[in-house]
């Protein structure tokens, strides 16, 4: 069987939320991506606006000023909203939202819908979520701070077949299904089904005491039994236990009014003081094909829920609506109502019924008989448009298909709306900063929304008011206006203000005379100007990948080339619209190196930033020295660089170099002795005053020009010993070191910069053996508590952090040694968290573990300190430290702090030490130390040296991950900031090659886990194809363009006189090439009109009848679509590319393609093409047909065998150089033909026994069995086998269906066969290792597939007995995880409709939770081990080898 791996995580954004979530006072941004739930802070920082820069381009830069109305929290707009719009153009520095991550969920599910509900008790304080899943399924979750991470509060199913209605009636999983919820959050209803309501009511308190408007001088005084209702903890006074929710019920629509045959969309609305809502219907299913018919039948009704009595009643009621509203947005204070969305219209319908509309097209006319005021001559459609209302003011953001934003504004009379009023957004102030259409908007603040996006990245969107009558500088007197609003309106906070029954009044009191002028800049065009904050990226979605050669390979030196760049490389056709792109995708970092140098002697570097000394006589004060040092040590470059080398006769020394541009050289004339051995550690303390250079012996001290100031050995006076020095560690003013002995060695610098020993005063520090140790300075307050606004002083907030050879975990605050600030055991079992009161269990379970680092990991915008364990086979265990909330202040840090496992899948390659080895040695000495490099690009990261060179990235909207660096194995690695290198690296290999490098520009390593760098295109790009003898790409795109009706036609004089301003649009295709030199393109070719590529392939055919030459040349299928009323044509074209003349300036446009062959098809599009047989000819699918056609000389293609089709052929596969092929149908299925070539002919061997809508399929070979695997459009994976032999097939006329896999919201667009390599074992060399390998070889083929999602999946084949295994973890693995929303993994994998003998048969291995097996402790993977008989080693064998199954990327 096989199993299903997602090697890369959905980046396609679907759903958003906006809610108070961590706590009370927090605002959270939670983030669906189909089956990942993503949960952000918000932080708000100054960045540097460059006003000159356009809506496409901003400049920002991040800035370190401090501006007091900026705070970390949330909004912090308070301060100056009134003056926002001057506050743009006065100042060069501009508040920016920022998104900060802070835990994620692989669910078991997909997300359909979110919405936020306010509970009487939650665990953090806040608000909960509500999330709605596919087949009817809600979950309610909130945060628990004491396990930082979801808590499942319930979860409730809809999907009995007694709510499914007649037996005719769709699917639940074919019906739009959607939640809604209360504004005041009483109730929430998720519509499923056709016609089904089902309702969850919300336990909340009285609605006097929830609005907080009980008068005891009218109400009389408050009953005793509602003076409070709230629980604390959970638990009500009475010491009962209170869930929020009630007993849910469903409603059928027909119940609530019989008119309720079609539901188009409903919201709640509000100002209501019982649950009401609005929803949209109509009485006969509205057609723009029977609008003569069904012209305005549709109704708009308002019904009130009674949640005790399961009842409702009509409120209200509108009809003779325009048949294509499809939306209902509620409209919250001061606006109210809500605003009904049509493709061509706007509708405003208050509480009393009153609707109010606006045309925003000429069709809006012809399409209804509706009163709307004409703006028809903004010629906007609203199809697939998203609309969000802008928090604290009256007007409604609208985001249009093509990205395009519109403001929708209210003209109100008192407290009705008497008018709208839309207007497109200047693309100088940002109406086109969105590439295409939003999936989702959420508003985060009152200056920016979240907009995602589904085909481009999801975009924190910011808007400032801008007003063309301000002039950069306020003048006094509207300067005091300002503040004289404000003292007005803080008086009118502090005072009690009757409001009306619907809270509808002004929270805040205005002058007369200023509310006009400061509001009136929103009627006015341009008053908003957008500018993005911040991006989360996205590569979805994945519609053609292509293989290709690195272009290093050809242009750099071989012996460079080998070591930076894999094999082959991924390219992609990503994107929709203006966001189209492509995407090159490696495995590994390939750096880009500025200098490479021989340097066989190297074992270690360190490059180092020292300020050189100040003569006494000259020297400042003290406390100006320090601030100005800081301010220069912030600036300065990398000056010397020290190496630990060992010569030809293995003396060890160590080198000193100043460092360069973009190299070193060799330093001479200072007191630094190279013979005194070899460098264990370097380093500065004393804020850059002294060079610390560690040595086995002693610890010698420099100043800033190499000048020898101190010397401390390794001497213990007491008993006369000299240990060694293994390992240290340094954070100023504090000098770590862990001896051979087992003993730490803690030395701090004083004022005068010397060298002092702390005494270690606690017993456990002399009486314990370290395994390791380090130390780290806390800047984020983790461990330390509440920074204050002034910072820390030197030494208040570094941390020393020690591994004993227990296993046990003891932290200490420098420079106190009298007791540990924190203790926890059992860190060597590796456990899911780390608390202090953790006890583990007796087992042998143990992991060899060799080193401890806690490091900060980031980017500029927020760093984070982790826990990072290394093992002795080299697999990284990083654990996230986290304060458990205590309303006791005084608690201390030992009883709060807890450490929680980050999912980390990535395994080492080909470790140096074993576990036996290393257990052996009983010593923690490792060569190579893991790195840790405050500054890479921006990055801060731990670098893993080694057989398996990593870096840990991390930036602020993900989870850290491991990349490994491409080449051998490093020796050591150091950052490198010169004039020539800005913040790069400087690695020695393991085959004696230093290289100062730099990581890839325009790169992003921190999304995926896997690099990859985006090529704007600009248009929809359909499909690539790489021509690998001229080493360029060829790919397809399209873009749209307004279709007219030919003038030319005798049949049609009509058409001369067409005039409409709003005309269709409609595709065109263009084929294009580009270079991998600068990624520019070189070529361009436009089709015809209506005309669109719908394949490119690179193909190898016969060129030549006599000499049966073959060449590879691009192919290309199209499609000719003209209208409903004319028959589809195709096109195949054939292109070479031919050397030309380059332009001047321009080397790389040397390559041109050349049309050889064009073969217009009258009927049927090409829809698939393949290379088929031995003898250079191409497999077409045409139309209705499957023809196989050679190229002859003179340019046609001439037909030489065919099989006739059912509907429309999605997908042609061939297994090379067989002759067999899958070819893939609309609605029938799959066929497997088979080729002969002589004579020429096509048969059928076998085919599919039920119907299927097939998107993509492929064959997989596997051993002497052949598979075949195809999605559908239900995001299910079907294997089929070709099995002639089994009684079932009826001789291999009968396809056999061996399991279905439902990918839940994941739709596979392309499968791609693939060579497979193998993992080198990590298994001792033994008789029985041999014998498995002997037996368990690793098939040779895999298929990797890439999603709508914008992940990339591996489907990989086992053999019986590694599935068996795998299949085993899997199901201890869903049982022992944890499950995010209480979903269940294994109903997840299971297709309802799939035939009962598939579903019972043997599944495929879900990869997804495989890839969680670190996630377990070691004692609970040794037991899972040892019920099947094997080891913990041999799963690891199995989980390597299913990720290097790619390993040429």
């Amino acid at each position: 069987m096989q199993c299903y791996t997602e090697l890369t995580p959905p980046t396609a954004v679907t759903h958003s939320l906006s809610l108070p979530f961590l706590s009370s006072q927090s605002r959270n941004l939670v983030v669906a991506k189909t089956s990942l739930l993503q949960i952000f802070s918000l932080k708000t920082v100054c960045e540097h606006v460059d006003s000159s820069a356009t809506n496409a381009e901003h400049s920002t830069k991040e800035s370190d000023m401090y501006d007091p109305r900026v705070s970390n929290g949330d909004d912090a707009f308070e301060s100056s909203f009134l003056a926002a719009d001057t506050a743009l153009l006065r100042a060069e520095h501009a508040r920016t939202t920022k998104l900060i991550l802070v835990a994620e969920y692989p669910l078991s599910g997909t997300v359909i819908s979110m919405v936020r509900v306010k509970t009487l008790e939650a665990k953090s304080g806040g608000e909960v979520i509500l999330l709605a899943f596919k087949d009817a399924k809600l979950s309610l979750v909130e945060w628990d701070p004491h396990r930082h991470g979801l808590s499942t509060i319930s979860i409730h199913y809809f999907e009995q077949e007694d709510l499914g209605g007649s037996p005719w009636a769709p699917k639940l999983g074919d019906c739009v299904n959607y939640l809604a919820v209360d504004p005041a959050s009483r109730c929430a209803a998720l519509k499923f089904g056709v016609r089904n309501l089902a309702i969850l009511p919300f336990r909340q308190s009285d609605d006097d005491t929830a609005m907080d408007d009980w008068d005891e001088e009218l109400d009389g005084p408050r009953p005793a039994g509602r003076t409070s209702s709230a629980a604390v903890n959970g638990t009500s006074k009475h010491g009962t236990t209170n869930s929020p929710y009630s007993s849910s019920f469903v409603l059928r629509f027909s119940s609530l009014d019989p008119s309720l045959v079609h539901p188009i969309h409903l919201a709640f609305l509000y100002e209501y003081r019982e649950p009401t809502f609005g929803i949209l219907s109509s009485a006969v299913g509205p057609s723009s094909s029977l609008l003569r018919e069904r012209k305005d039948r549709v109704s708009y009704m308002a019904f009130t829920l009674d949640l005790d009595q399961r009842a409702s009643t009509t409120i209200l009621a509108v009809t003779g609506l325009p048949y294509d509203l499809f939306s209902v947005v509620a409209l919250s204070p001061p606006v109210g109502g809500v605003l009904l969305v049509g493709c061509n219209e706007l509708i405003h319908i208050d509480q009393s019924g009153k609707a109010i509309g606006v045309a925003v097209n000429s069709f809006a006319k012809q399409c209804t008989a509706f009163g709307l005021a004409d703006q028809a001559n903004l010629e906007i459609r609203l199809e697939d448009c998203t609309v969000q209302q802008l928090e604290d003011t009256a007007d409604m953001l609208v985001i249009l298909n093509n990205g395009k934003l519109c403001i929708l504004s209210f003209r109100m009379d008192g407290r009705s709306v008497s008018g709208l009023g839309l207007r497109l957004v200047g693309e100088d102030v940002g109406g086109s900063i969105l590439p295409t259409r939003a999936s989702t908007v959420t508003s985060l603040s009152a200056s920016s929304i979240f907009v995602g996006s589904e085909e481009a990245d999801s975009v924190v969107l910011g808007w400032t008011k801008k007003s063309k009558q301000m002039n950069r500088r306020q003048s006094q007197t509207e300067t005091r206006a300002a503040d004289e609003v404000d003292d007005y309106n803080m008086i009118g906070d502090m005072e009690d203000d009757d409001d009306d029954l619907y809270g509808e009044a002004p929270s805040r009191l205005e002058l007369p005379g200023t509310a006009l002028k400061l509001d009136s800049s929103n009627s006015k065009p341009g008053d908003y100007f957008f500018r993005v904050h911040h991006e989360l990226p996205n590569i979805a979605p994945l519609r053609d990948i292509a293989f290709s050669k690195p272009y290093e390979l050809s242009t750099r030196d071989q012996s460079v080339a080998e070591v930076l760049t894999g094999d082959l490389q991924l390219i992609a056709a990503s994107g929709r619209d203006r966001s189209g792109a492509l995407v090159v995708i490696k495995r590994m970092v390939e750096p880009s190196v500025v200098g490479r140098f021989e340097f066989p002697e190297a074992q270690g570097v360190w490059t180092l930033t020292a300020r050189k000394p100040v003569a006494k006589a000259i020297q400042p004060d003290k406390s100006t020295a320090t601030v100005n040092g800081d301010e220069e040590l912030g600036v300065q470059f990398d000056r010397l660089m020290i190496v630990s080398q060992t010569t030809e006769n293995s003396t060890e020394e160590s080198a000193v170099y100043a460092l360069t541009s973009a190299g070193f050289e060799a330093l001479t004339g200072t007191e630094f002795e190279p013979a005194a051995g070899a460098t264990i550690e370097a380093g500065t303390l004393g804020k850059g005053m002294r060079i610390i250079q560690v040595l086995k012996a002693e610890v010698r001290s420099y100043d800033g020009d190499l000048g020898l100031a101190q010397i401390l050995p390794m001497f213990d006076e007491e008993t006369g010993a000299e240990p060694k020095i293994v390992s240290a560690s340094i954070a100023d003013p504090f000098l770590l070191l862990v001896r051979d002995d087992a003993s730490i060695f803690v030395v701090r610098c004083d004022d005068d910069s010397e060298l002092e020993e702390i005494t270690r005063e606690d017993d456990i520090l002399l009486a314990t053996k370290w395994l390791s140790a380090c130390l780290y300075t806390d800047t984020t307050g983790v461990f330390t508590g509440i920074q204050s606004d002034k910072g820390y002083r030197d030494g208040e907030n570094v941390f020393m952090f020690l591994l004993s050879a227990g296993g046990a975990l003891y932290i200490y605050a420098l420079p106190d040694l009298t007791k540990p600030v924190y203790k926890a055991e059992g860190i060597c079992f590796i456990p899911s968290t780390i608390a202090p009161e953790y006890v583990s269990r007796r087992s042998a379970a143990r992991e060899t573990l060799t080193e401890i680092v806690v490091a900060d990991l980031g980017d500029s915008i927020s760093k984070h300190p982790y826990l990072i364990l290394r093992a002795a086979s080299d697999d990284l265990t990083i654990y996230e430290p986290f304060r458990v909330p205590s309303d006791d202040t005084a608690v201390p840090m030992s009883k709060t702090l807890h450490f929680q496992k980050v999912n980390n899948p990535y395994l080492a390659k080909n470790p140096e030490v074993s576990a036996g080895e290393t257990t052996d040695t009983g010593k923690g000495e490792y060569d190579s130390p893991m790195r840790i490099v405050a500054d890479i690009a921006g990055l801060s990261t731990v670098f893993l040296p080694g057989s398996s060179p990593s870096f840990i990235f991390k930036s602020s909207t993900t989870a850290p991950k491991l990349l490994g660096l491409r080449g051998a194995g490093v020796r050591g690695l150091s950052g490198f900031h010169t004039e020539g290198c800005d913040r790069g690296f400087i690695y020695v290999d393991m085959n004696g090659i230093a290289r100062v490098s730099q990581l890839p520009s325009e790169t992003n390593l921190t999304e995926l886990g896997m690099p990859f760098r985006r090529i704007k295109i600009g248009e929809d790009v359909n499909a690539i194809a790489y021509h690998a003898p001229m080493d360029c790409y060829v790919f397809t795109t399209s873009r749209i363009e307004e279709f007219e009706l030919p003038k030319d036609d005798d049949y049609h004089r009509e058409w001369q006189k067409e005039d409409i301003l709003l005309k269709p649009l409609i595709e065109r295709g263009c084929v294009k090439m580009i270079s991998p030199i600068n990624w520019s393109i070189i070529d361009t070719i436009e089709l015809e009109p209506c005309e669109v590529a719908l394949c490119t392939k690179t193909l190898l055919l016969e060129v030549s009848e006599e000499t049966h030459e073959r060449k590879p040349l691009i192919t290309i299928g199209t499609a000719i679509t003209r209208g409903e009323d004319l028959a589809v044509r195709g096109c195949v074209r054939v292109y070479d590319i031919v050397t030309v003349v380059p332009e001047p300036g321009r080397p790389e446009t040397s390559k041109k393609l050349k049309l050889i062959a064009k073969e217009e098809i009258p009927r049927g599009a090409i829809t698939a093409i393949s290379e088929i047989g031995t003898q250079g000819f191409m497999l077409v699918a045409q139309g209705q047909k499957c023809m196989v056609r050679g190229l002859k000389e003179d340019g046609s293609l001439l037909p030489v065998a065919f099989m006739d089709m059912n509907t429309y052929v999605t997908s042609v596969k061939e297994l090379p150089g067989t002759g067999l092929c899958i070819l893939a149908d609309a609605l029938k299925g799959i066929w497997l033909a088979g080729y002969l070539e002589e004579p020429y002919k096509m048969i059928l061997l076998g085919k599919q026994t039920q119907n299927m809508e097939v998107v993509t399929a492929d064959v997989l070979p596997h051993g002497k069995e052949l598979y075949i695997v195809v999605a559908d459009a239900e995001c299910n994976i079907h294997i089929l086998q070709y099995d002639p032999e089994h009684p079932k097939s009826l001789q291999g006329h009968l396809l056999l269906h061996r399991t279905t896999f439902a990918l839940g919201g994941h739709l596979p667009l392309t499968m791609n066969l693939l060579p497979r390599t193998k993992a080198t074992t990590v298994l001792p060399a033994s008789s029985e290792a041999m014998d498995i390998a002997a037996e368990e070889t690793i098939p040779e083929y895999e298929i990797l597939m890439t999603l709508t999602t914008g992940a990339l999946a591996l489907l990989s084949p086992l053999p019986e007995a590694q599935y068996r295994r795998l299949n085993t973890i899997t199901n201890h693995l869903s049982n022992s995880l944890y499950r995010a929303c209480g979903l269940n993994p294994k109903a997840y994998r299971v297709n309802p409709r799939a035939p009962e003998a598939v579903i019972g048969g043997r599944p495929i291995v879900d990869g997804t939770i495989l890839m969680r097996w670190m996630e377990l402790g070691s004692q609970k993977r040794s037991e899972i081990a040892r019920g099947m008989g094997i080891d913990v080693e041999q799963v690891r064998d199995d989980l390597e080898a299913l990720r290097s199954g790619v390993a040429y990327l």
